[in-house]
């Protein structure tokens, strides 16, 4: 992929699991609207239409960006896809320590942001994966709470060292009390504050709702979806079975979407 890029530099990681790790970076991006993305990327051979040629190709991949518009440094999470798995740009990207050079696109993109969703009294923000990174994003900005009276933010993953940013949803509870209402789930084993198996099936069973203490209804939810495009196609069927519909520019709704892994 050809693409303008500016020379970034990383300045710390963080490992939450073998395969889950967060990259800090310095770079001159342009202003950015939480909940977009930025491209990151490496020269890499090999990653043309002739595997073995050695001339480098720049590879970049979108990642959302975790900190909010005035923060610095920036943050990405990022899954490791071993190459083995077919991974290309992840193994190098993991490889990478403070100090070392990394390409940016200049510019932040995406509309899976709070100026595109109307004002409800209660967001829903149900992630799967890495795609906590941009609620975090969205929260930590004053739009947030401007926007909506609560929020119920919902982690759903498989392990739970991946319920990554925990200290950070700790601050935002500790800023806004109940108004903010965390709700981590973990699929693959037992963990005594979080609840058991997929988002669309809590939301079906109204697991969910009881957890939060809150009624997902069209009158007074909306509902922002990141994640898997599993997660996504599905919870986005369970909740237009209870009314909800797709928010469009031309055709308001409830519930905007994000395909992400």
């Amino acid at each position: 992929m050809t693409e303008k890029f500016i020379e970034g530099r990383i300045t710390g990681r963080r490992d939450f699991s073998d395969s889950l790790f967060a990259l800090q970076f310095a770079a001159d991006i342009e202003p950015f609207v939480a909940g977009q993305y930025c491209r990151l990327g490496l020269p890499l051979t090999g990653v043309a239409d002739d595997p073995g040629a050695m001339a480098a190709t720049l590879t970049m991949r979108p990642y959302s960006l975790v900190n909010a518009p005035e923060e610095r440094p920036y943050e990405v999470i990022i899954t490791l896809v071993p190459a083995s798995a077919g991974g290309v740009l992840t193994p190098a990207l993991h490889r990478l320590q403070p100090g070392d050079a990394v390409c940016v696109g200049p510019r932040a993109h995406g509309f899976f942001s709070l100026p595109e969703v109307p004002a409800a009294p209660v967001l829903w923000a149900l992630a799967t994966g890495t795609g906590n990174g941009a609620f975090l994003a969205m929260l930590k900005t004053a739009r947030a709470w401007e926007q909506f009276e609560r929020v119920v933010l919902v982690h759903a993953v498989r392990h739970a060292n991946e319920l990554t940013y925990r200290e950070q949803v700790a601050e935002l509870a500790t800023r806004y009390g109940t108004r903010l209402h965390y709700v981590p789930v973990v699929s693959r084993e037992a963990v005594a504050d979080a609840l058991t198996g997929r988002i669309p099936a809590l939301i079906a069973t109204g697991e969910l709702e009881r957890r939060a203490g809150i009624t997902l209804s069209a009158e007074t939810a909306h509902c922002m979806l990141c994640g898997n495009p599993q997660m996504v196609a599905d919870t986005l069927a369970v909740l237009e079975s209870k009314g909800l519909r797709k928010h469009r520019r031309r055709t308001p709704g409830q519930i905007t979407t994000e395909a992400y892994w």
